[in-house]
């Protein structure tokens, strides 16, 4: 006799034994969600529903390799962040809420209604142009990256969100923007040491490296944008850098060596210092 098909409680049941604790649980449901291709609001109502064979298998795949390590976002294929949906692969970074710090101190600085130029250093996927393009469509957002395959996920995320006015440009950095000057630039560069133990832990292992570390301090690229910040700064332009919770000291130090005015460190919700920020001296 064929057994009855597992339903939905059925199965999160016995995905909480691998997948134990609160976020487990939760990890758990998105991943049954993406193979049901169902929204989360449809879950409470539907718990008793027998799930089709060919679909619990390919849940418990999902749910074998989350537990082998794997991300949940690239599992799945998208991240929420900000307000926006976002594709996500191996190419680029999983977009996390911190940055979404580093929006709201950029939006603070962009007025609305103000045609502003904008460029986001090393985008990804696309996340903090994307952002601060939905908020201020008025607007010009520039977005660099060096790597092809993440700058494709970003055009597409783009496109996904209606927001079509983005410039994607290849290149490190500052590279593709030669003799542009914007009123505010923003990065969440690569930070964390090359030798630092997390990079072998959890989510990090399966992220793009080029894209978590940079040098024996984490240093190395934001002294590169930092140094080349003012040549590209409009006078009264900031420029806002997300880092790790250690770095601020040191960040706040290259930035008035740099030249930069009213610099400050931005502590996250876990009061730890997240985003550095100054701005080139001058009237707009």
């Amino acid at each position: 006799m064929t057994a009855a098909p597992r339903d939905v409680r059925q199965l999160l049941a016995e995905a909480a034994s691998a997948l134990p604790g609160v976020e487990g649980r939760h990890e758990a449901e998105l991943l049954l969600l993406h193979v049901l291709e169902r929204e989360r609001s449809w879950l409470f109502a539907h718990a008793t529903d027998p799930v089709a064979p060919a679909e619990a298998a390919r849940f418990a795949g999902l749910l074998a390799r989350r537990v082998a390590g794997e991300p949940v976002a690239y599992l799945v294929g998208h991240r929420g962040f900000w307000t926006l949906d976002l594709a996500v692969n191996t190419a680029t970074l999983i977009p996390r809420p911190e940055t979404e710090l580093l929006v709201e101190l950029a939006l603070a600085r962009l007025p609305v209604g103000t045609a502003a130029a904008v460029a986001d250093l090393g985008t990804g996927s696309g996340a903090i142009a994307l952002a601060l393009a939905s908020e201020r469509p008025q607007a010009t957002v520039v977005a660099t990256d060096i790597s092809a395959e993440a700058l494709a996920v970003a055009r597409a995320n783009a496109a996904r969100n209606g927001l079509q006015g983005v410039r994607f440009l290849q290149g490190a950095w500052f590279a593709p923007l030669q003799g542009q000057r914007f009123d505010l630039i923003a990065s969440n560069p690569p930070y964390i040491a090359s030798d630092d133990p997390h990079l072998q832990q959890g989510d990090l292992r399966h992220e793009p490296a080029t894209a978590l570390a940079s040098g024996i301090d984490g240093l190395d690229d934001i002294r590169l944008i930092v140094a080349e910040a003012a040549a590209h700064l409009l006078p009264g332009g900031w420029l806002l850098i997300e880092h790790g919770w250690d770095q601020g000291a040191a960040i706040r130090a290259l930035f008035t060596q740099a030249g930069l005015a009213q610099v400050h460190t931005e502590r996250d919700l876990e009061d730890r210092d997240r985003v550095t920020r100054g701005c080139l001296p001058g009237a707009r």
